[in-house]
């Protein structure tokens, strides 16, 4: 389970996890890389204790080589031959103590990896990259919530039996298409309920869990939570799954699309902001104007009566107030279910929609997750958003599905196969900056647009929304063209090293020679 922590002065925190690890002599440790994986080992207890505030060393060289352990043959900045792949800084996260059930109670944290000289969060760290958006959002008085659901195939193999096959025609862990089904989970029921039950051990929080369409396919909806609580646990849930599937001969993927002729494997993330002081849902029209009683600020709605710079919340305030003056597009009026968004909803929203294309080599991070974003099967191809919509980009959620304090809205781009970390801190560095730019709506709502293809087409005029990008290298590419909006959100380091790897996983990709083409072109051509 996950331990709260009751010392907060540094000069405890050794004393206090003394006592917590007394009947402890081992303890696991993990980061996480660029593709999501956890990297780390078992440390003797002395050790751990050791460097609990100065951090150890460890080797850069997890984002100097990609999934595989193969060195990236471009030279990248954080970890190269030219450096010797030299140490970073990792420090323990003690917030994130939890117990490994499944591996006799080990303690576990995860880390966090600093430069050794500026002693600065690493620009490429999944961690420190979204510790810095949420930071940015405690200036304001806010804090992200968030929620993530991840749909996975099951299958009846081992690494060995998958790799004797050469990864070919693995078994479907149950055959048939048996979506929300009380049946089959009973047929691998010690399976399904462990993956429920140790998660919740695991200070994982599953709060649902149930079949989805295709053979042997389950989905998992993680309990709302902050940003980061969120992404650890959404990182924690995939490894408890591999884990505990092994031990009983099941190997789950989170690949985007194992199957060519089956739906492939979202990875739907939800958003909301709140205010931190009253913890007001400030995406809730009906709870807010926006009015904030938040620390980054106090509210005063007439700029003439100000003597200091305004505050982020006051101009916030002020151009929430000038919107309601401004005229109203049409659809914010015609379209039920828009009046329940805030105007800070529909900036986040805005902003998430213009930066949407810039951020596809995050939200969807692997060649095969371009096999998942395909028309006709339940994935979004394009920028757009809609009340409760399952067909577009962006799902507004909202009342009367919901009540006002639920308000948020659904990212449902991503695939399974996300690096939680890198996700989350994207989407919310995207709608930040459409608040903070007081970005319009690029596109009006599926339903809104959809009407008006309808009555247009007599002209042979269409309405339509961009299209995303089709491959990862288009999407590397235009997250590192010279003034993409991933640039001004993400950094310059960190886009120049991610980008970089993406190519270099394209690369790889184009000078493979796959099953399909000698199936169709050995014999004929």
């Amino acid at each position: 389970m996950l331990h709260s922590l009751t010392g907060t002065h540094q000069k405890s925190r050794l004393a206090e996890f003394t006592e917590l690890l007394k009947d402890d002599h081992r303890v696991k440790v993990a980061g996480i890389d660029l593709d999501g994986i956890l990297r780390g080992k078992v440390m003797v207890k002395s050790k751990f204790l050791s460097v609990l505030e100065s951090g150890f060393g460890f080797c850069s060289v997890i984002f100097g080589w990609d999934m595989h352990d193969k060195t990236y043959p471009e030279e990248l900045s954080v970890s190269n031959a030219a450096n010797g792949y030299r140490d970073i800084i990792a420090i323990p996260d003690l917030t994130t103590f939890r117990r490994i059930p499944w591996e006799d109670n080990i303690p576990f944290f995860l880390l966090s990896f600093y430069d050794p000289h500026t002693k600065e969060p690493l620009a490429v760290c999944p961690r420190g990259l979204l510790k810095r958006v949420t930071d940015e959002l405690a200036t304001f008085g806010w804090e992200a919530m968030c929620g993530a659901e991840f749909e996975f195939f099951n299958f009846k193999e081992t690494p060995d039996s998958l790799a004797s096959k050469g990864h070919h025609a693995p078994e479907a862990l149950t055959p048939g298409m048996f979506g929300y089904s009380l049946l089959r989970p009973s047929l691998n029921q010690e399976y399904f309920y462990n993956v429920f039950d140790e998660c919740r051990d695991f200070g994982v929080n599953i709060e649902s869990f149930h079949t989805e369409t295709g053979p042997g396919v389950f989905e998992a909806a993680l309990s709302y939570d902050n940003a980061t609580r969120m992404a650890d646990m959404a990182n924690l849930f995939k490894l408890s799954v591999k884990q505990l599937g092994m031990k009983q001969g099941i190997m789950p993927t989170f690949m985007a699309k194992p199957y060519g002729d089956q739906p492939g494997c979202s990875g739907h993330l939800h958003f909301s902001l709140r205010d931190i002081a009253t913890k007001t849902n400030l995406f809730a029209a009906s709870l807010n104007n926006y009015s904030s009683s938040s620390s980054a600020g106090t509210m005063n709605t007439n700029p003439a009566n100000r003597t200091n710079p305004p505050s982020p919340v006051e101009e916030i305030d002020e151009a929430t107030a000038t919107s309601q003056t401004q005229p109203r597009q049409q659809w914010e009026d015609s379209v039920e279910g828009v009046e329940h968004m805030s105007q800070v909803m529909k900036w986040f929203t805005a902003g998430l929609l213009t930066g949407l294309p810039s951020i596809m080599a995050i939200l969807a991070p692997n060649i095969n997750s371009y096999k998942r974003l395909v028309e006709n099967y339940w994935a979004p191809v394009t920028v757009s958003w809609g009340i409760e919509s399952r067909v577009s980009a962006i799902r507004v959620i909202g009342p009367p599905q919901c009540d006002p304090k639920g308000t948020r809205l659904e990212m449902r781009v991503g695939g399974a196969d996300i690096n939680p970390h890198l996700a989350i801190a994207a989407c919310l560095a995207m709608g930040l900056y459409g608040i903070k730019n007081k970005l319009p709506m690029p596109v009006g709502p599926t339903t809104a647009e959809a009407e008006v293809e309808m009555s247009q087409q007599k002209g042979n005029m269409k309405v339509k929304a961009e299209r995303l990008p089709k491959s990862l290298k288009d999407s590397a590419m235009a997250m590192m063209e010279k003034d993409s909006i991933a640039r001004k959100v993400l950094g310059d380091q960190f886009v120049d090293h991610y980008g970089a790897t993406r190519l270099n996983e394209y690369r790889i990709w184009e000078t493979a020679v796959t099953s399909w083409e000698t199936k169709r072109y050995f014999e004929l051509v």
